[in-house]
C-alpha cells in the first residue's frame, strides 16, 4: 500500500458518521431548512455557502458577503471568511479546519470537528438560546483560601515531596550487587 493511501485510511478511519449527521441536523435547525436530497454531508458545505449562512444566523453580518458564483477560488473564500468569522465568534483557533480539509474533502473529520466547536462557543453567547452542538464547556471554578488554610497546608509533606513515612532503601540488595575493581 502506498503511503498516500496509507494516510488517506487513516484520516478516513477518523471519520463519525453519527458526528457527522449531528452536525448536520444542528445546522439544519439553526438554519431552518434541510439539506438538499441525495447530496452528501460534505458536499453540501464544499463551496461554503451554508457555513457563511450559520455563522450569520448565530451573529448577523459576521460575513457580509457570500459568494455563490465565480469558481473555485470564490467558494474557498466563502470558506476563510467562514473561519474567520468562527474565530470572533470565539471558536479556539486549533479547533478551525483548513480549507483544503474541506474544499478538496481532505479531512472532513476535522470540519465536523469545527462545527461541534462553533457549537460549544455558542454557549459562551448569552443571547443564544438553542439549539445546541456538543457539550457544554466547563465554567470557570474560582477558589478562595484564607490566609490560615494556606498556611496549614504548607505544614503537609506529601508523598511526592519525598517522604514515605520513614521507610527507606538502606540494605535492599535485588539481584547481584556491583562489583568494582580497581587496578584493571
Amino acid at each position: 500500500m502506498s503511503l498516500e493511501r496509507a494516510v488517506r485510511a487513516k484520516i478516513a478511519g477518523k471519520r463519525n458518521p453519527q458526528m457527522d449527521k449531528e452536525a448536520q441536523e444542528w445546522i439544519e435547525a439553526i438554519l431552518g431548512e434541510k439539506f438538499p436530497a441525495g447530496q452528501a454531508y460534505e458536499d453540501v458545505l464544499k463551496d461554503g455557502q451554508v457555513l457563511c449562512n450559520l455563522i450569520n444566523k448565530l451573529q448577523p453580518n459576521a460575513v457580509p458577503k457570500i459568494n455563490s458564483s465565480g469558481g473555485q477560488f470564490k467558494f474557498m473564500e466563502n470558506i476563510n471568511n467562514f473561519q474567520k468569522a468562527l474565530k470572533e465568534y470565539g471558536v479556539p483557533d486549533i479547533d478551525v479546519f483548513q480549507t483544503v480539509d474541506l474544499y478538496e474533502k481532505k479531512d472532513i473529520a476535522n470540519v465536523t470537528n469545527t462545527i461541534f466547536a462553533l457549537g460549544r462557543a455558542c454557549y459562551k453567547h448569552a443571547d443564544f438560546k438553542g439549539p445546541f452542538l456538543g457539550p457544554k464547556p466547563a465554567d470557570e471554578c474560582k477558589r478562595e483560601f484564607t490566609e490560615e488554610q494556606l498556611k496549614a497546608g504548607q505544614t503537609i509533606v506529601g508523598l511526592q515531596a519525598g517522604s514515605n513515612k520513614g521507610a527507606t532503601q538502606a540494605g535492599q540488595n535485588i539481584g547481584a550487587g556491583r562489583k568494582i575493581l580497581l587496578g584493571k
